[in-house]
């Protein structure tokens, strides 16, 4: 009997807001709400939409070489970090493959690294196997944490009315700790849409709180899974399980930005330094087609007539009004300017290779 979905502390809300709910990585989920995904996509390029993300993993790490751990079984450089900073990384396997991509922040006297739901317990086995060796604890409080994400040009203007933090202070990337409605929480200016925003982790006691709180501004649209999808998308920002997976690198990904060969040693190092030595096969790439019809995820791509994979995410771009998309090409073939085809409903359609993001005007690239 498969596991029953879990709930984030705020799923009565998106019932009684009329929110579609589909099942997402465990988790019941609102997709879109009756605003309709195209609207949320705008209100939150325009104005200011808010997503719950409760249902993303948190795991604290803990011990004086909490950084070095941290160092060992991530990509990017911990180290540098300053205390208050986050920066977005991979989990690899010795292969060199994605476990996940994550977040990790830098606390005073701990590191959080912020997983995908649908890998969280993967994860959290992967990294545990080395632990000892660093002597640091790992505790999963993901079940413990809430998460909103304030996002939109406006957001800051919203939430400074909220907060006694020093939003203008906390630059992109950057957290603070502080209150929100008279409730203690971190506030992280980091999100998943390109447009300026706040991420709010607070104990889940806060949450029904908290939601009231923000929406009792007025000024803020709630927003599903759709449209998260959407706006990621027109950011070329990858998705774990369309656009990265156990079967890609980061520098196939193009997400070479994230790995730090210089800091020394860390899992899938050896493997990254030998496709660096080779060259890659294969690098992911945005497109655009002329047709209206728009590609989804699995759609069959051809390069030089030749099928070359599937397309990775797809969508009819609600800013744009074009579609757009990712896929796999072959290094020759990932040049901006490449024609390349895709099957939509038996019929290929041309395509061609650009470079992400689609959208370039958001307030936060």
């Amino acid at each position: 009997m498969p596991d029953a979905l879990k709930r984030t502390p705020f799923y009565d809300f998106h019932v009684a807001l009329g929110g579609k709910i589909v099942p997402f990585a465990g988790y019941e989920m609102p997709v879109q709400y009756p605003t309709g995904i195209t609207a949320e996509h705008q209100a939150v390029r325009q104005g200011c939409g808010l997503f719950d993300v409760s249902h993303m993993g948190e795991f604290i790490i803990r011990g004086e070489r909490a950084v070095a751990f941290a160092d060992a079984v991530t990509t990017n450089d911990v180290a540098k970090l300053a205390i208050g900073q986050v920066h977005y990384s991979t989990i690899l396997y010795d292969t060199g493959t994605i476990v996940d991509d994550c977040l990790v922040y830098r606390f005073a006297d701990h590191v959080m690294m912020v997983v995908n739901a649908s890998n969280r317990e993967k994860d959290l086995a992967h990294i545990s196997t080395r632990a000892a060796e660093f002597g640091v604890t790992i505790e999963d409080i993901s079940d413990a944490i809430g998460l909103l994400a304030v996002q939109g040009p406006q957001a800051e203007a919203i939430l400074t009315a909220l907060t006694d933090v020093d939003l203008p202070a906390i630059e992109y990337y950057h957290f603070a700790e502080g209150q929100v409605a008279g409730m203690q929480m971190t506030v992280s200016r980091t999100g998943y849409t390109g447009e300026d925003g706040f991420e709010l982790y607070h104990d889940i006691a806060h949450s029904e709180a908290l939601w009231h709180a923000l929406m009792g501004t007025g000024r803020i649209t709630p927003c599903g899974l759709g449209s998260r999808d959407s706006l990621r998308l027109e950011m070329g920002m990858a998705l774990y399980g369309n656009d990265i997976d156990d079967t890609t690198t980061p520098l196939e990904a193009g997400l070479g930005w994230l790995v730090k060969l210089q800091k020394g040693e860390f899992t899938g190092r050896d493997a990254l330094l030998r496709q660096k030595e080779q060259g890659i096969p294969r690098r992911l790439v945005g497109f655009t087609t002329a047709e209206r019809s728009f590609p989804r995820h699995g759609y069959p791509v051809f390069y030089e007539g030749q099928p070359s994979g599937t397309v990775c995410s797809g969508t009819l771009s609600p800013t744009l009004g074009i579609p757009i998309g990712t896929c796999y090409l072959p290094l020759a073939g990932a040049k901006e300017g490449t024609m390349f085809e895709i099957e939509i409903r038996g019929k290929r359609v041309p395509a061609t290779v650009v470079k992400p993001p689609f959208y370039k005007d958001a307030s936060h690239k």
